[in-house]
């Protein structure tokens, strides 16, 4: 019997094995969204099972196990390691058409070798081996060794506007260790006007910059202040993830007293002027990162924490988020970027939907933005979260090619808080390949390999690393 996981896996056609094996398996990776924990990574901690690495924070297959009818004790709660990954087994193994069965066998793979799925019959024995692996070579299985194997040569993690970023300057200053782990800026926190948690929020960010921020000036120079220090750690992407896209014309006097009213009682701010705060602050943030020649990525279309009783329980991130449905985002969206381009203002962009059927949309919405002698200074970017399956990302990759310039496309992210996710990017590159090598194989573009050589490599890596630079 072939193994599951063999070189061909994804690739149907001879072109697109060539394709593969020749210009993308190989490549460096550059992670440029992601929520891995760079303490981890400074202090290079080492996993002692199997179970550490991959339910920690996953709320992907925490999805999968309440889908199936796993009691909560076996996805959060205090069952034993052995227990958690037993019960994933039986769940995993009958996964048909969920991207965490193909990302599982490939960890699986990649990481310990063993080539065939996980099932219930298997599950004591390759729990044993995985265990008996880790504790034998503990070397090769801490964060630092796991980025090394994958041959990671950038991560950019996720980082709030009051993060102190010891870690990641404890990082830099280890020069043995040569993967770039930079941070990235998400003032979600400080923009959100509307959570009961802001003025404690700026309470604290008050301590952290030295000054009270009770009117807008000062909110405008504490966020500038840290742009700036995070520019000075070497941030080089912001990250602003939202339910809708907002945008109303206003103006600096008129934020300044909404920003007050929201000071003295966020629950009395209507719809309009949190849409005029909003937008008035991403606007802002936008002109710093311009000045800075930063990347601004746009994460939009979610609705978090659905499920109340369970946020309760268990927070945020738990696996409880939605696609909050379709809506007319391209709107406000165009408007934000008319405006920037107009002020000559107008940042590298990355834009991102939860929701697949606003791919099209994208590709055209971007399209009225490029040029200046920038290749796509404007990004549709990978499919997200939800949509990171194959047929997500075939047909994000489709609409892009069929709308605009796949070659100038940024590609693929983990967007992941696990140590073995490195291998969606592997995923991606084999479902690119695949897609071109179709196409070229019913003769819909020339088997060029020199061409297809340039294709592969810029969408793999080489675009990422200019894009960022």
């Amino acid at each position: 019997m072939v193994p599951f996981i063999n070189d061909d896996f994804l690739l149907q056609c001879d072109i697109s094995k060539d394709l593969y094996n020749s210009f993308a398996k190989d490549l460096p990776i550059i992670d440029y969204h992601c929520h891995i924990n760079p303490e981890d990574i400074a202090k290079d901690v080492v996993f002692t099972n199997i179970s550490d690495i991959w339910f920690s924070g996953d709320h992907y297959k925490w999805r999968l196990l309440r889908a199936y009818g796993i009691d909560e004790k076996y996805i959060t709660g205090d069952a034993s390691p052995k227990e958690k990954f037993l019960c994933w087994a039986k769940v995993i193994s009958k996964a048909f058409g969920n991207p965490l069965y193909h990302w599982n066998c490939l960890e699986l793979s990649r990481y310990f070798g063993i080539l065939e799925p996980l099932t219930p019959d298997n599950a004591e024995e390759i729990w044993e081996k995985t265990s008996r692996m880790m504790k034998e070579n503990p070397e090769n299985f801490s964060a630092r060794a796991l980025i090394k194997r994958s041959n990671v040569e950038v991560i950019c993690t996720t980082d709030d506007p009051s993060d102190s970023l010891i870690w990641h300057k404890k990082i830099a200053e280890d020069k043995s260790f040569k993967t770039k782990v930079l941070p990235s800026f998400r003032p979600d926190r400080l923009i959100d006007i509307e959570r009961d948690t802001y003025k404690d929020y700026l309470s604290n960010l008050s301590l952290i910059c030295g000054f009270e921020i009770n009117s807008l000036d000062t909110l405008l120079a504490a966020l500038d202040q840290r742009i700036d220090y995070f520019n000075s750690v070497g941030c080089r992407i912001s990250d602003h993830g939202m339910e809708y896209i907002l945008y109303e014309e206003t103006n600096k006097d008129e934020v300044a007293i909404i920003f007050e009213k929201g000071l003295t009682n966020n629950s009395s701010l209507t719809p309009e002027d949190l849409s005029k705060f909003k937008s008035f602050m991403l606007i802002h943030c936008a002109k710093r990162y311009f000045e800075l020649n930063w990347t601004m990525q746009y994460h939009f279309g979610c609705i978090r924490n659905t499920n109340k009783m369970r946020f309760n329980t268990l927070g945020a991130d738990c696996g409880c988020d939605s696609i909050s449905g379709s809506y007319n985002f391209i709107t406000p969206l165009s408007k934000i970027l008319s405006q920037l381009s107009e002020e000559n203002a107008l940042p590298r962009t990355i834009l991102y939907s939860l929701n697949p059927n606003d791919n099209t949309s994208i590709d055209t919405l971007i399209g009225c933005f490029q040029g200046d002698n920038r290749q796509m200074r404007i990004q549709h970017g990978s499919a997200w979260w939800f949509n990171d399956n194959m047929d997500g990302m075939i047909n994000q990759l489709k609409s892009l090619a069929n709308q605009s310039y796949l070659p100038g496309f940024v590609g693929m992210l983990t967007d992941s808080r696990s140590f073995l996710s490195y291998t969606r990017h592997e995923y991606f590159r084999r479902i690119l390949c695949n897609l071109i090598g179709e196409q070229v194989q019913k003769g819909f573009f020339p088997y060029d390999r020199k061409i297809l050589k340039e294709i592969i490599e810029a969408v793999c890596y080489k675009n990422a690393k200019g894009l960022f630079e």
